[in-house]
């Protein structure tokens, strides 16, 4: 069984950084290369997101996930990543209750999310977590391919 341990952080941090990077580079293979999804970038900056959640095994990052305000009552979640040869250990998982636990500390009423119909480990996730599907809230409401989730805390 991995010994996984968590840390709470920013979005400035090296490791996020990282995995901002390897995301990236992800999401654009999905859609064809980062000129089909210039639109998406201006919304997800690293240094944005003010609480970022890591997953270390050994000392080593393996995961992140991050929490940006919405609104008075919506908290967004991004950046919800594990390295490939560390997923299906319940990671991700982990994270997404541990930040659904901080948000509801937080006041937020409500969790929200954006994915692609694409990224089906990430849907199914947030699906049997208890998300569902809204209407594409601002600025994915403008953006081809953007789904959008959301969970009463």
């Amino acid at each position: 069984m991995l010994q996984i341990k968590y840390k709470w952080t920013d979005g400035n941090n090296r490791d996020f950084q990282r995995f901002y990077l390897s995301t990236e580079e992800y999401y654009s293979s999905l859609v064809g290369g980062v000129q089909n999804r210039k639109g998406f970038i201006p919304y997800n900056i690293s240094e944005s997101i003010g609480t970022v959640l890591i997953a270390c095994i050994d000392d080593i990052a393996v995961g992140c996930a991050g929490l940006k305000r919405y609104s008075d009552t919506d908290v967004e979640i991004k950046r919800v990543w594990v390295e490939p040869e560390y997923r299906r250990h319940r990671i991700a998982e982990n994270m997404m209750n541990m930040l659904e636990e901080l948000a509801e500390k937080m006041k937020f009423q409500r969790t929200v999310l954006q994915t692609r119909e694409a990224m089906r480990e990430a849907v199914s996730l947030y699906e049997k977590l208890g998300y569902y599907r809204i209407n594409n809230y601002p600025p994915y409401d403008r953006l081809e391919g953007a789904v959008c989730y959301a969970k009463n805390l």
